[in-house]
């Protein structure tokens, strides 16, 4: 799917996406300010989060409470290697079986080696974007 959406329909995007998802795993690409955080407190409210996501840049991962289960939004941005993966149980997070949201995915693409989807978004202006996901 590609797609080009306003802003204001960012939940009727994450609505269908949900419905699309076949995997847990869901990866995130885009420039800064793209939109792949709005987009995952999106997705977390149609799983049934009440939540509201933050990006965790800082602390690389954020735990969130959907529905009766656990998801895990990570932000790979400052990771520099494989080792600093590791060291934050990156591998734990993602073969656990819950969602996982991973923003900057590119440093770990040799360690998600389970299916996945991935979600391009594109910043077009500053209310429109383009969303491609496989």
């Amino acid at each position: 799917m590609v797609k080009k959406y306003d802003l204001n329909q960012i939940d009727a995007i994450a609505e269908s996406l949900v419905a699309a998802f076949e995997h847990n795993i869901i990866l995130l690409k885009g420039d800064l300010g793209a939109g792949k955080t709005t987009l995952v407190n999106a997705i977390a409210k149609q799983l049934g989060s009440n939540e509201e996501v933050s990006s965790p840049t800082f602390g690389i991962v954020n735990e969130l409470n959907i529905a009766n289960t656990t998801a895990f939004h990570m932000d790979l941005y400052r990771i520099e290697n494989s080792d600093e993966l590791q060291q934050f149980g990156f591998d734990e997070y993602v073969y656990n079986g819950d969602y996982c949201f991973i923003e900057w995915p590119e440093i770990a693409m040799t360690s998600i080696t389970q299916p996945h989807h991935t979600i391009t978004l594109k910043h077009l202006n500053n209310s429109t974007r383009n969303i491609s996901f496989i």
